[in-house]
């Protein structure tokens, strides 16, 4: 809701069809988007009192006191949050970002029990909101539940597979714990949904550094890998002796990485580009694709058929080794930039046809 929307009043303007109320509406308009220039530039003071003001004009209008109370929440004046919010959740037009602001709210006075009710209540008006169940999650970290603030942030991801900070969380959780081969996934597909943020060098670091403690050479010719350590078959795995389900990290992940492995004798980024491009190859040649569907190696196929996977690989792992990415790039430039230019315009596809979560296995 931080963006105000002018889609209608275009149209508007576009047949000439303005009459007196939709002029206010959008002089309203016009006062919230310069409130909103303040608001970024941290002026809230000054964005609170046009907001104010473009409210007087078109009182209908959820955008501007839920801007008013954002602005306030930046002051810290939470009870204000609270007193405008808390008369907000029947407004027609309330979305999700409303519960979300009005339990941070609470929170932040230290009434965590009234902030999960908040949480709640959003989701049973909007069961598929990735920000409500992300603040649960949260909330439940708060408790020491970590049980519970995974499972939080997994339904996120099953119910709003765009929402990215779910599999940012669920990375960072995976990738501290034995079952290493989760976030590996949920740390991958958070990259290519949030590409160019804090966060995005913070997970391509990880997955440098998971791949480098898990995968160890232990002899001369000998290696062993380690991200997972679940290998638990479930009687509906072994209803058909011939198709045994495999548990997917040991059963599936770490012998592909395996067999991957070639002549490789340490981790870098440019020996990881190998392994991650053989790994490809070997997941759709031994069919995997079929009974373990992933849209993550599904897309890694997509970009290895285009011809950019080495780029696309140095650009996951840039942030663990980055002199190894600087030398790279030296003398690969040109891939470089035909990948950028290739990925601006060819994304990996989520949607809730097409997505991922761990529970599908």
């Amino acid at each position: 809701m931080k963006i105000i929307k002018t889609i209608g009043l275009i149209l508007l303007i576009a047949t000439g069809q303005i009459t007196y109320g939709q002029t206010n509406k959008e002089k309203a308009l016009e006062i919230g988007n310069q409130a909103v220039k303040l608001e970024d530039d941290g002026e809230y003071e000054k964005a609170i009192k046009l907001f104010e003001t473009a409210q007087r004009i078109d009182p209908d209008k959820v955008d501007y006191p839920y801007e008013i109370a954002y602005s306030y929440f930046q002051l810290k004046e939470y009870e204000k949050v609270i007193s405008i919010l808390e008369n907000l959740t029947d407004h027609k037009d309330v979305e999700d970002v409303v519960y979300e602001l009005l339990g941070n709210a609470y929170d932040n006075l230290g009434k965590a029990d009234k902030a999960i009710e908040i949480y709640e209540s959003g989701l049973k008006r909007y069961p598929k909101s990735g920000r409500l169940y992300l603040e649960m999650g949260i909330m439940q970290m708060g408790k020491k539940n970590y049980n519970k603030e995974l499972a939080y942030y997994e339904k996120g991801i099953e119910v709003a597979p765009k929402f990215p900070s779910n599999y940012y969380r669920a990375a960072k959780i995976f990738c501290s714990s034995t079952e290493e081969v989760w976030g590996m996934i949920y740390g991958e597909i958070f990259m290519n949904l949030e590409r160019n943020s804090e966060r995005t060098a913070e997970i391509s670091k990880l997955l440098f550094d998971t791949y480098k403690s898990e995968i160890k050479f232990t002899g001369e010719n000998t290696v062993s890998v380690s991200f997972s350590k679940i290998s638990i078959l479930s009687a509906n795995d072994l209803k058909e002796p011939g198709k045994i389900k495999l548990p997917f990290g040991v059963g599936i992940y770490e012998p592909t990485i395996l067999i991957s492995m070639l002549s490789e004798k340490s981790i870098n980024i440019n020996s990881l580009d190998t392994i991650r491009s053989n790994f490809v190859n070997n997941y759709f040649m031994k069919g995997y694709n079929k009974t373990y569907p992933n849209i993550l190696f599904a897309y890694q196929k997509q970009v290895k058929d285009a011809g950019h996977f080495e780029a696309y690989n140095h650009w996951i792992l840039m942030k663990g080794d980055e002199d190894g990415f600087d030398k790279w790039l030296s003398t690969n430039k040109d891939k470089w930039d035909n990948f950028t230019k290739w990925f601006r315009e060819n994304g990996l596809k989520i949607n809730d046809n097409n997505k991922f979560y761990r529970a599908q296995y």
